[in-house]
């Protein structure tokens, strides 16, 4: 099967004819090909999104609206369509791209369709001067949006959902390593009357297509979400050319657990947030403090717990951990657990590679916990983004806020305690833009998302997207 490129609203083959196989992750084989995309067809789609610009920005925010919640609905109608392609292309069971992956997409378009209607500006009376100002908030242009592949369409969307609502044109990139469902998102908004032009899905590399689009001198903002190098590249590239930067980049999360917290609770929280969708997500908790005094009790439970969770293949209903994303991916996973074994890590369980059967190819490998005796070991600090925590004891809170903001990154942060003055310490203490408590990967799309530090650069999600998708213009008016 050969994907195409989606510009102005039709579906085309790469200008250059070159070609990047794409792989399942389930069981090895190469299952359809996708455009190695070049700067000529980043240039066919800009001028496509920048003919689209002038009608669509200045279309009424109730037709914006409409259309992205039109974009909604149809996802909620082919959800086991999308379902199964999001799962074969990135390897993730089945089930969990069914009731989280595409829903959050659908979710992003009604949410910001809504959001646009409800999304107010300022205004100052300059009292004694005679005279009042206000704040037009207008969109930027054309703009890039770069997504990554461990949540393929519901990052996708978070990008290209409020830039579409702000009235801008898009250019956007998916993960060459997961296109499936960016390529049938095409067909979606044709079916729900967006109009040609106004998104534009180009497919490739990052170091060809998406370097051609933050080098593109007319496109006005990039918003990225991956790996903190490339971000840095971004940031190097874009800041000469003075473009707006969004950059949601990695992460090494604290999970930081107390005796007092409520104990089951945790625990059944605690393997969720070190494994979901094979650990692939930049929020997990991958690196677990305890409280001394419940160390050796949580280490039993929790190991447990972990040897309980099936990989399997991503189809099958029982599965809890599916494959990895691609054969690179699972030998760099698996290369930190040799690290860790020579820093004297203990690996207290997993380490190995699955061979399920009838899918003796495919990329899976046990979920793994390594008990670590140094918060500064290589294992501690960088992020591996794979089925892969690290465990270590704590004696207080000025013990582990050390450890835990000692770090190069700051994403998120998980803590349990049910001492309300605990929480409000560590909470304002912990350096992460998202600090959760006796809880995790609870969301409220109106609420800020971001990280600190090397974890990346502005705030995405509710009205702080929107923000960032347009311009400030003051006018001031004497009377």
């Amino acid at each position: 099967m050969k994907i195409q490129n989606y510009i102005n609203g039709n579906f085309h083959d790469p200008v250059d004819q070159q070609w990047l196989d794409n792989y399942n992750p389930s069981n090895g084989t190469v299952y359809g090909q996708i455009p190695n995309s070049s700067k000529a067809d980043v240039d066919n789609a800009y001028i496509a999104a920048k003919s689209a610009f002038p009608s669509w920005s200045q279309t009424t925010l109730e037709e914006r609206s409409r259309i992205l919640i039109k974009i909604s609905e149809l996802l909620e109608s082919h959800l086991q369509r999308f379902a199964e392609a999001e799962s074969k292309d990135n390897g993730k069971p089945i089930a969990l791209a069914k009731s989280i992956d595409i829903p959050r997409a659908a979710s992003n378009f009604r949410f910001f369709g809504n959001a646009i209607t409800q999304f107010a500006s300022e205004s100052h009376e300059s009292v004694g001067q005679q005279a009042i100002n206000y704040t037009l908030r207008q969109p930027i242009g054309v703009v890039g949006c770069i997504s990554p592949w461990n949540l393929p369409l519901y990052l996708f969307t978070w990008k290209i959902a409020p830039a579409l609502a702000t009235g801008n044109c898009v250019v956007a990139k998916p993960s060459e390593v997961t296109p499936m469902t960016a390529y049938l998102l095409g067909e979606i908004c044709n079916e729900a009357g967006l109009p040609k032009g106004v998104l534009n899905i180009v497919h490739g590399l990052g170091t060809t297509t998406g370097q051609a689009i933050i080098e593109h001198p007319d496109i006005k903002a990039i918003s990225f979400t991956g790996g903190t190098a490339t971000g840095a590249h971004i940031a190097r590239t874009a800041a000469p050319m003075f473009k707006k930067l969004s950059l949601e980049l990695g992460g090494k999360n604290p999970n930081i657990i107390f005796a007092d917290c409520d104990y089951e609770d945790m625990l059944n929280t605690t393997v969720r947030s070190s494994f979901a969708n094979q650990g692939q997500i930049c929020l997990c908790g991958s690196r677990i403090f305890v409280e001394a005094t419940i160390y050796e009790q949580f280490k039993s439970d929790f190991i447990s717990k972990v040897k309980q969770l099936k990989v399997g293949h991503p189809s099958e209903a029982h599965t809890d951990i599916g494959a990895l994303v691609s054969k690179p991916h699972l030998e760099k996973v698996k290369s930190y657990i040799d690290i860790a074994k020579s820093e004297n890590g203990d690996v207290l369980c997993g380490g190995e590679e699955v061979k399920v059967q009838g899918f003796e190819n495919g990329y899976y490998l046990e979920p793994t916990v390594i008990e670590v005796k140094d918060d500064t070991c290589r294992v501690n600090q960088e992020e591996i983004f794979g089925p892969v925590v690290t465990i270590m004891p704590f004696a207080d809170e000025d013990d582990v806020l050390q450890m835990a903001n000692r770090v190069k990154y700051g994403l998120s942060a998980t803590l349990w305690t049910n001492d309300l003055k605990r929480t409000m310490r560590m909470s304002h203490q912990l350096q992460a833009g998202i600090v959760w408590v006796n809880t995790w990967m609870m969301r409220d799309l109106r609420t800020p998302f971001g990280g600190v530090k090397a974890s990346g650069v502005g705030r995405e999600g509710g009205f702080e997207a929107l923000r960032f998708f347009t311009e400030a213009k003051n006018v001031c008016i004497k009377y």
